[in-house]
């Protein structure tokens, strides 16, 4: 049988759509035939020491034994430099959620750096498998990377009931850890536009990735007034999202960037209602006729598509009616292990 030694960075348990990606992936694999096992990775990446470079060969080649595949999440891989990468025994399959040098707010230099970082690794790996048929083609296109060493495994989305909604004013719902890429400042200045219709938003996310970030959020729904009507929930347990799921009305993002969106897929599952940017791949994870699109990073056009939906409740139904139908075709988690665990018999016994 073969074993699949999957490597992941930082704490597995952390509430975001890579980490809950991994994990979910990790528990399928072992029903498809794979032997799979966790190598935990120090959690610095994407910014390792020296020290937690040679930390992380050293665990993946101690876990990793003759005939196994190393699987490595791309928060490490994309940062490991290329003699890190050639010191690990085992041939490697690198797993892309998107490319690190597309995270928002970094410098140019800090992006041409880890464009090159994550160039020199990809072409080291046995086989690479991204999370949406959008980041396969920016891997083609922006690393040069032959279409057919790219394996697509999108995200999985569970079964849920559909959304009973609020008993009052229409409920936006936003998911998504506040950092820069996730753009809730973009989403406030749109609602701030719409202050006079009858809403409330509530954004559920880590404000730990980026303390800097949620400060100033705070700061500025303050001073837009919004203090009472929006509501910052940090991580819920997974109970509690649900919950909060079904008393919404709406969802809503303004990212400027997705590998997949996997709280999109969450609300198309629900049969809510979506009004979204069309950052990365957010575009093609939703279908045209379940949401109102708008451009990443345009406050007014995403005011006026919120606007649209809060004052119309056919549009809504409308809308809902077409998310529920596109969510319960969705695909599920063992879908996606099965597309890694056919890539890792592929690969397995390959010379490294």
């Amino acid at each position: 049988m073969t074993r699949v030694v999957f490597a992941i960075p930082g704490d597995l348990a952390a509430c975001s759509g890579g980490y809950g990606y991994d994990r979910r992936v990790l528990a399928e694999l072992r029903e498809c035939g794979v032997e799979a096992a966790h190598c935990a990775l120090p959690g610095g990446f994407p910014d390792p020491s020296a020290a937690e470079i040679e930390e992380s060969v050293s665990s993946i080649n101690r876990d990793a034994g003759a005939g196994d595949v190393v699987l490595i999440d791309g928060l490490a891989y994309g940062a490991m430099p290329e003699r890190a990468l050639r010191a690990v025994r085992a041939p490697i399959v690198a797993l892309c959620h998107h490319p690190l040098c597309l995270e928002t707010g970094l410098t140019a230099e800090r992006a041409q750096s880890l464009h090159e970082s994550e160039s020199r690794a990809l072409a080291l790996a046995a086989h690479v498998v991204a999370t949406s048929a959008h980041t396969k083609a920016t891997l083609a296109r922006e690393f040069e990377l032959s279409p057919e060493r790219i394996a697509v495994a999108l995200p999985g989305t569970d079964p849920a009931p559909r959304a009973r909604g609020s008993d009052g004013a229409p409920t936006l719902l936003a998911v998504g850890s506040i950092i820069p890429r996730k753009a809730f400042d973009v989403l406030v200045e749109a609602i701030a536009g719409i202050i006079h219709l009858d809403w409330r938003l509530r954004i559920v996310g880590s404000f730990d990735a980026s303390p800097e970030t949620t400060l100033a959020l705070r700061r500025q729904i303050e001073a837009r007034g919004l203090g009472g009507r929006v509501e910052l929930l940090g991580e819920l347990p997974a109970e509690g999202l649900d919950c909060v799921f079904d008393a919404s009305d709406i969802f809503v993002s303004a990212s400027l960037y997705e590998g997949y969106g996997m709280a999109l897929a969450e609300a198309l599952a629900r049969g809510l209602p979506i009004v979204t940017s069309c950052g990365g791949a957010a575009a093609d994870t939703v279908p045209a006729a379940a949401a109102l699109k708008v451009s990443a990073g345009d406050s007014l056009s995403l005011g006026a598509a919120l606007r649209a939906a809060i004052e119309d409740r056919a549009l809504r139904t409308r809308l809902a009616d077409e998310a529920w139908r596109a969510g319960q075709a969705l695909p599920r988690w063992r879908d996606a292990a099965m597309v890694i665990a056919d890539v890792a018999r592929n690969v397995a016994g390959r010379p490294r």
